[in-house]
């Protein structure tokens, strides 16, 4: 990386804290607390990426593991950071170890059997983010309006039970 990349990439970060701000000061220690992932985790995970794609390839791709593991939860952290949502974005953790084991199987040998573990760790996770996301948009279209959906589906249940079957 050379030393226009790094000033790109700080001014970039900068200018996303400033929007952020919106007239507030800011020191350094909160600056560091809202980018820490940045500051570590995910450039952690590139160094491990660097370290295989550049110097180990292809005798270790173990490598990949704790790099793609470190690169999907500091996204998910970084996110979590910038905007508070961290009661959506667990379920990124669970999909951080799938993503390092399926980077590990993409480059690696291939073996087929982790694919089991990748594919139960990735629905989970899809399965959790689905479940949170669905429910909480659920939540703000219903509003108030919790009561007369519930007696509404307690009617239709109940219509649904004790009518008659119908012959086709």
């Amino acid at each position: 990386m050379n030393k226009r990349t790094l000033i790109a990439c700080f001014l970039i970060l900068l200018g996303i804290c400033l929007m952020l701000m919106k007239g507030e000061t800011l020191n350094a220690g909160e600056l560091i607390g809202l980018f820490w992932p940045s500051l570590f985790a995910i450039p952690l995970s590139i160094f491990f990426h660097w370290l295989y794609f550049f110097m180990l390839a292809p005798k270790a791709p173990g490598v990949l593991i704790p790099g793609g593991i470190l690169l999907t939860a500091g996204i998910v952290c970084q996110i979590g950071m910038l905007f508070g949502n961290w009661e959506y974005l667990w379920p990124g953790f669970i999909l951080a170890p799938a993503v390092g084991l399926f980077e590990f199987y993409w480059f690696g040998g291939r073996n087929k059997w982790l694919l089991i573990p990748i594919n139960i760790l990735t629905i989970v996770s899809l399965l959790f983010f689905a479940l949170f996301s669905l429910g909480s948009l659920f939540n703000q279209m219903v509003g108030g309006g919790k009561t007369v959906i519930a007696a509404v589906l307690i009617i239709v249940g109940a219509l649904v039970l004790f009518s008659k079957k119908r012959s086709i």
